[in-house]
């Protein structure tokens, strides 16, 4: 399967060399390879601050990687399926903007699902791209949206036929996948390069049973967050290419204006060994997870009043496959929303759930999860049934398409002023305004607030929702339409 030694961690190595050599620091960081000792030392101990260092010599540069860091990313892309890898050290939301901005220049379209993460529009307000908005499938029993409609898609490549790119979600905050090598094929038959979001399916190349992962679909680029669910330090995420439809000169200049000319080099330390651990013990791993999930589904569907998602459910239901590492659990039916349920785990059970919707809660899995965590999370699911209520949850799903005032570039330059939510109807958003998570905006700049826009936030607010936006509480920032002079040229 792998063309290198997978068991080699080139840049680990190189950086216990240098943190155990007894090199005298006279460079930064300033605690001197541990030299101060604060209780933040205390907790974690000397390892950790002889491995934090900021590129000595020999342990090269992330700018423009020349050796170990070059074997390392080597050694990436050789696991994860693809020509070329990219250390990304501020997540994948870096890798995201990056795929658009490397691709979309000013006006240029993007093919792109409205259910996108924050860093897709921020992509948009870089690059000045203008978006093409795809209505993705929705589960109106469960409240959330899913994948990307083929037919539709064919559609809306037929009437943009000049569009530069389609952006995909694979999968989608809930593990719902499109039919990627379809969706791959369509968009290079048209000239079109194929962006994919695999923030959450990073584990995917390892396990035959999961949904195909998006370089062996043939996409040409994807941000994948090995972090959430491979094993690396939070915030440590990789960038693939594949094939020659992208330019790889542009990729790395492009990295170079959004990363940190001070990488962390505990996070290039994680992502070098949690690769090799998962090329060489992953499929194994995940062979064990995958047959838990299964298990932990048969039990939490004998609890009255709780479904647990199956992936023959989601095929039913239209979309193409489901990733089984996440699980889905409908509590509506308790008489209570996932945002109650998602409250009551934590203070009654110490489950820490990775999100809440009106009618679901959500536990994403990894190769970390054991049969004990799972048995906790059984007996916490077990006990919620002691709060049922009788009344019933009803909150009507739906995705509407603000009507667009101007690219989302546009008003981000734009004069703006703040007004209080009551009176923002009909103004033009000049943030982001998102649920965190999944941190799917609600509106983005340039599009015209409408009463479902209000509704929802209201909504949202009442069950104590984290609102992400640019705003302090009550108030949004939008444009000052009176004092602006719409600009029309190459911004």
């Amino acid at each position: 399967m792998y063309k290198l030694d997978q068991s080699k961690t080139p840049f680990f190595d190189k950086l216990k060399t240098y943190g155990t050599s007894g090199t005298t620091s006279l460079d930064v960081p300033g605690h001197k390879l541990g030299s101060i000792d604060t209780e933040f030392k205390k907790f974690l101990g000397e390892n950790v601050f002889l491995l934090d260092a900021n590129a000595p010599r020999g342990l090269d540069n992330l700018s423009k990687p020349k050796g170990v860091l070059k074997e390392a990313q080597a050694l990436y892309a050789d696991a994860f399926g693809s020509d070329h890898a990219f250390f990304l050290i501020n997540g994948t939301s870096q890798g995201i903007m990056t795929m658009i901005m490397t691709v979309c220049r000013a006006k240029e379209k993007i093919i792109i699902p409205r259910n996108v993460h924050k860093s897709a529009i921020n992509g948009l307000i870089l690059s000045g791209a203008m978006p093409i908005f795809l209505k993705p499938k929705m589960d109106k029993d469960l409240g959330i949206a899913n994948g990307i409609d083929i037919e539709e898609l064919k559609e809306t490549i037929k009437e943009h036929p000049d569009a530069k790119a389609v952006f995909v979600i694979n999968p989608t905050y809930f593990g719902v996948a499109s039919n990627l090598k379809e969706i791959v094929e369509l968009a290079h038959a048209n000239n079109m390069v194929v962006l994919v979001d695999e923030a959450h399916g990073a584990h995917f190349r390892f396990h035959e049973s999961l949904p195909l992962s998006a370089m062996e679909a043939g996409a040409d680029m994807s941000a994948c967050s090995i972090h959430k669910t491979v094993g690396s330090l939070t915030q440590s995420s990789v960038l693939l290419v594949k094939g020659d439809r992208v330019d790889l000169n542009r990729v790395q200049s492009t990295l170079n204006i959004l990363q940190s000319t001070s990488p962390s080099s505990l996070l290039m330390a994680s992502l070098d060994t949690s690769r090799s651990y998962m090329a060489l013990h992953g499929r194994e791993k995940l062979d064990e997870v995958i047959k838990l999930t299964r298990w932990a589904r048969e039990e939490i569907n004998k609890i009255p009043g709780l479904k647990a998602i199956t992936k023959e459910y989601i095929v039913e239901n239209g979309d193409y496959n489901y990733d089984e590492t996440k699980i889905m659990v409908k509590v509506s039916d308790l008489g209570l929303t996932g945002f109650d349920c998602y409250n009551i785990l934590s203070e009654e059970s110490n489950i820490q759930m990775e999100l809440a919707e009106t009618n679901l809660i959500l536990a994403v899995l990894s190769i970390g999860t054991t049969k004990a965590h799972l048995e906790k999370f059984i007996e916490g699911l077990r006990k919620l049934t002691k709060h049922k209520k009788e009344n019933t949850i009803i909150h009507q799903i739906r995705f509407t398409y603000p009507e667009s005032y101007s690219r989302p570039r546009e008003a981000y330059h734009a004069p703006k002023k703040f007004v209080k939510i009551e009176e923002a109807l009909n103004e033009v958003a000049a943030e982001n305004i998102m649920v965190y998570p999944p941190g799917i905006p609600l509106v983005i700049p340039g599009e015209i607030i409408n009463e479902d826009i209000l509704d929802d936030l209201r909504f949202y607010k009442e069950q104590g929702s984290t609102i992400l936006s640019d705003s302090q509480d009550g108030l949004i920032r939008v444009v000052d339409k009176e004092n602006w002079m719409k600009y029309e040229g190459d911004l």
